[in-house]
């Protein structure tokens, strides 16, 4: 289930929904709004910034452990 970012066009809130499935509609939590427009995720920019430093390519380590972060913050 994919969570996909949005801006309602008519009070300008920035929201995030979970879509279970395209045909699902989708209305601004603030005014119930039904024309949004959907926003490029932090995540999709970073992701596909094309610089190529990727933690895989880099022979760089992050993640894993199991706990919320990977363990690099002491929360285990």
């Amino acid at each position: 289930m994919p969570i996909y970012e949005y801006i309602c066009e008519d009070c300008q809130t920035h929201f995030e929904k979970i879509v279970l499935n395209k045909t699902q509609e989708i209305a601004c939590p603030k005014c119930a709004g039904k024309k949004n427009a959907i926003q490029l995720s932090v995540f999709s920019a970073a992701n596909g910034s094309g610089n190529g430093a990727s933690a895989k390519s880099s022979g760089e380590f992050s993640g894993g452990g199991g706990s919320c972060c990977g363990g690099g913050c002491g929360c285990n």
